[in-house]
């Protein structure tokens, strides 16, 4: 396994745990209920955790295919959900989420930048790291 397959396993690592650090934080620190794409974006990251923890002991690039379509479903679902925070008329449409509704957002920073948003940008690193490391792997063989 070459330097580079395996500092693309730590980054998939260190962004799904740093992700999944920030979500804990948000909601047993801060007292901040997630909603319930909220429950499923973190469905899909923390696995990820697990997953690049063995994969990177094992020196084991195969999982990319695994990190790349939990990513790519939970970046869907995190664009859902940014999209019904920001957009009216998706939070119009919106189904009723359970007792916190989705289309709140808790935080704003910037004007942008919500807990959906942060997701997506994790999803999207472990993404594009995901299919480098396909690709790398690929070369190696």
């Amino acid at each position: 396994m070459t330097k580079k397959i395996e500092n693309s396993l730590l980054f998939i690592w260190v962004v799904s745990f740093v992700a999944m650090l920030g979500s804990l934080y948000f909601s047993e620190i801060q007292q901040y209920e997630p909603c319930k794409l909220c429950w499923y974006q973190r469905i899909l990251m923390y696995p990820i955790v697990i997953i690049t923890t063995v994969a990177y002991i094992q020196k084991n690039a195969r999982i990319a295919v695994t990190t790349a379509v939990f990513a790519i479903i939970g970046g869907c679902i995190s664009i859902y959900h940014y999209g019904i925070q920001k957009f009216e008329f998706l939070s119009s449409s919106a189904t009723t989420c359970g007792r916190v509704p989705c289309t709140g957002d808790y935080i704003n920073w910037l004007g942008f930048i919500t807990i959906p948003f942060l997701a997506l940008i994790a999803f999207v690193l472990i993404a594009g790291a995901s299919f480098y490391l396909l690709k790398a792997s690929k070369e190696e063989q």
